[in-house]
């Protein structure tokens, strides 16, 4: 059983790459983004590549993250974590800050060298207009390698995760197999909308602004086994 987070996102996908592990939908632009288990593993793969080949970064830095739920976010989460960085809980210096477009504002609470900017759109698009001082992560991200070997022993904070992630899946009597269905709103926590799902070898339908009148057709569409409460 794996008790750093590389290695529960490694068992995640082992016996089935291809299946989709994570599938996104945001009910305000009309988005679907369905990502399998090999697909989400390349970016998180690039994210850390660029942190560790790109910035130089590793075990004992840190990186602040403004970003909501979304298939994005869990590539920049799962980078940080297979090169050791620990994701900082509050607001403070960080090695390497990774902020929404429309949390900019917030990024000055976050005093960092690197800085990058997600539009977070449809189709991966670049942001249309960089804000100052920051890069546009998934321009940049694309050009790092598609192969990553996680730092083993894990970050400072994997196993704190691992194990609350492990008692919220045993709480939302989470399963193997298990099609779970999330409202992101609902559920901002990556312990629960992504660590949770992944020890238990569940796959994730995350839905940003849940149309809930939408919800019972998509459960059937999706194969859904269960949506948090």
């Amino acid at each position: 059983m794996a008790e750093n987070i590389a290695g529960v996102f490694a068992d995640a996908i082992a016996t089935d790459p291809t299946r989709p592990l994570l599938t996104w939908y945001d009910d305000a632009s009309g988005e679907r983004t369905e990502l399998s288990g090999a697909t989400l593993a390349n970016w998180v793969a690039k994210t850390a590549n660029l942190l560790v080949d790109g910035l130089g970064l590793g075990p004992d830095d840190t990186a602040g993250v403004l970003l909501p739920p979304h298939w994005q976010t869990a590539a920049v989460l799962l980078g940080c974590w297979s090169a050791g960085l620990t994701v900082a809980a509050a607001a403070g210096p960080v090695d390497v800050l990774f902020s929404a477009a429309d949390r900019i504002a917030e990024a000055d609470a976050w005093p960092a060298d690197e800085r990058y900017a997600l539009a977070l759109a449809p189709f991966a698009l670049p942001l249309r207009e960089v804000p100052p001082g920051f890069v546009d992560y998934v321009v940049d991200v694309r050009g790092h390698g598609d192969r990553f070997t996680p730092y083993a022993p894990g970050g400072a904070t994997d196993a704190e995760l691992v194990a609350a992630a492990r008692a919220r899946a045993a709480e939302f009597g989470l399963a193997p197999g298990d099609r779970v269905l999330i409202d992101a709103g609902r559920y901002p926590d990556p312990v629960d909308w992504l660590l949770g799902p992944l020890v238990a070898g569940a796959t994730v339908v995350l839905c940003g602004n849940l149309d809930t009148s939408r919800q019972s057709t998509r459960e059937t569409a999706e194969k859904v086994t269960k949506r948090l409460p």
